[in-house]
Order: structure tokens, then sequence, then C-alpha cells
């Protein structure tokens, strides 16, 4: 099967005051929009995340669909969510893929290239 047009958009904000002030950890909220630019139907009926800090701990996410949907997405449509992570450290990244599915049956996956979780200006 030829790789089909799905682009991934991603962007992501620290979020401060979502968890106690006391904790050791970092919230972040992670804004998705997927791209059906290609010419069929498809579902998303699953993804795989794999969360990595500044330490170098990695956790992995994975299970059906996102924020409890499984979204189809005709030819030239988008599907917008917004999810979070928590890491122990104020920088990290993230990647992984979806597991799509065309009418016919047949899966496939899409990458989501590495994006970066950072609170503002710790990165110069």
């Amino acid at each position: 099967m030829d790789v089909l047009d799905i682009k991934v958009r991603v962007k992501t904000r620290h979020l401060p005051d979502h968890l106690p002030s006391d904790s050791k950890q970092f919230a972040f909220a992670y804004h998705i929009t997927i791209e059906n630019n290609s010419e069929h139907t498809v579902q998303l009926l699953s993804r795989y995340w794999k969360i990595t800090d500044a330490n170098g701990k990695t956790s992995e996410v994975e299970g059906d669909g996102v924020v409890g949907k499984q979204p189809i997405m005709k030819a030239g449509e988008n599907f917008d969510y917004t999810s979070g992570a928590v890491i122990d450290t104020p920088v990290g990244n993230m990647e992984g893929y979806y597991v799509m599915e065309l009418e016919s049956g047949e899966r496939f996956r899409v990458p989501v290239k590495v994006f970066r979780l950072a609170i503002p200006s710790i990165l110069h």
C-alpha cells in the first residue's frame, strides 16, 4: 500500500497550575491535529506514545482511540484533540504513532515525530 497522506501537527504547553504547588512533577498539554489529506476514509483505532523525561526515564502509553474516541475521517477532514502528560523534569519529549484503518479493513501506522515538552524559557 502507498503511504497515505495523513499529517499530524502538535502544539504543546506547560500547565503550571495543573499540579499542587509542592509537586515535583511537571504537567503538559498537547494539542494534536490529524489531517486526512488522502483520498480515502480512515479510522483512528489506537495510539502508542513513548514519553521520555530529561533523566532518560521513559513511560509508554497505548490503548484504543484518543480521548475516548475512535474518529472516522473522510478525505479532506481533520480531527483535533487535546490530552496531557506528567513528567518528572521540566523538559522531556514524546513520540509515537496512530494505528489507522481503511474502509477495506487494511491497517497502517501513522508515525508522530518526536516533539518537546518544556516549560517556557527553560531552553534558550
